[in-house]
């Protein structure tokens, strides 16, 4: 009989020194989610102030997506379930101070309301397409009267469902890289940059593209105000936070971060969104392509670091 002494199971796998549970899911979940809340924000924001007939992409086209992309995100969400069958514990109850709960509902309460959205301006947007039943005609008129109660309901949850991508991440204490205020709003302007830039390529005036750069910018650079400031938390605070930013100050993950998030996804589409403001002609799915780059890379990265990054023992 062979006898085994196990001192620890830090080095097991998932374990220890890195804790990892959450793959490609997670990530990509919280980038469909940051999208789709930019969109939705900006299309009930400028419907509220009367501009539906000036920004047609912001308030009629680009919505359009955002049904497939939450519903993608879910899908995501589902598939990392290690219990799927009891997701529907989740709405048996509220708990105030739970992320995943306040994520839950207000998934319940967005992804309905972007469908219903979309129906209403389904058939100025593809107007060739004829219901073909009356009922859903009068559905649709009386779903119209009430865009405005709408409008007001997503501007709200829009903003919860942007900041709350991040606050998810942040409310795990155990991780030092995830145990920062920022990545709330961090993760909402990044979705708020992600839904200009969709909206940018779809705008077929000049006037929408050119309000949309400009406020493209102005996120880009609220995003690097966030990014500066949680680097200095960090190095001004305890050592395991310190440790945290290392990584991303010459250890293994400063390369992909400081180039594919914040050079290749920020600098570089705010400067070709800039020099398209002064004239120059630069094709709008450049910028837009990038800015989308950056914003999956930045969700992928925070989420694989904060994983890998630990308390002292």
């Amino acid at each position: 009989m062979e006898e085994e002494l196990i001192i620890s199971g830090r080095m097991n796998y998932k374990v220890d020194p890195m804790l990892h549970i959450w793959g490609w899911e997670i990530p990509f979940y919280l980038f469909v989610g940051g999208v789709a809340a930019g969109i939705l924000f900006f299309a009930s924001f400028y419907y509220l102030r009367g501009k539906e007939r000036v920004y047609p992409a912001t308030i009629k086209i680009a919505p359009l997506l955002t049904p497939f992309l939450l519903i993608t995100g879910l899908v995501a969400l589902f598939m990392d379930l290690n219990h799927k069958m009891y997701f529907w514990r989740l709405y048996t109850h509220i708990r105030m101070e739970s992320p995943m709960s306040w994520g839950a509902w207000t998934l319940m309460v967005v992804t309905p309301l972007s469908i219903i959205w979309s129906f209403t301006y389904v058939r100025e947007v593809f107007p060739k397409i004829d219901w073909k039943k009356r009922w859903i005609y009068q559905l649709e008129a009386f779903l119209v009267k009430h865009r405005r109660t709408m409008a007001w309901i997503m501007v709200f949850y829009s903003v919860i469902l942007g900041i709350y991508t991040g606050i998810l991440l942040s409310a795990f204490n155990a991780r030092p890289l995830w145990n920062t205020s920022i990545l709330g709003p961090l993760f909402l302007a990044s979705g708020l940059s992600a839904g200009a830039a969709l909206i940018i390529v779809f705008a077929k005036n000049k006037i929408e593209r050119k309000l949309f750069s400009q406020i493209d910018i102005v996120i880009i650079a609220a995003e690097l105000f966030f990014i500066v400031h949680m680097f200095m938390g960090f190095l001004a605070s305890t050592e395991v936070q310190q440790e945290a930013a290392a990584m991303f100050l010459g250890g293994r993950y400063t390369l992909p971060f400081w180039i594919f998030v914040v050079f290749l996804g920020m600098i570089v589409p705010a400067i070709l969104e800039l020099l398209e403001l002064r004239g120059q002609r630069i094709p709008v799915y450049i910028p837009a392509i990038l800015i989308l780059i950056g914003n999956i890379m930045l969700r992928f990265i925070i989420v694989e670091a904060g994983q890998a990054s630990r308390y002292l023992y």
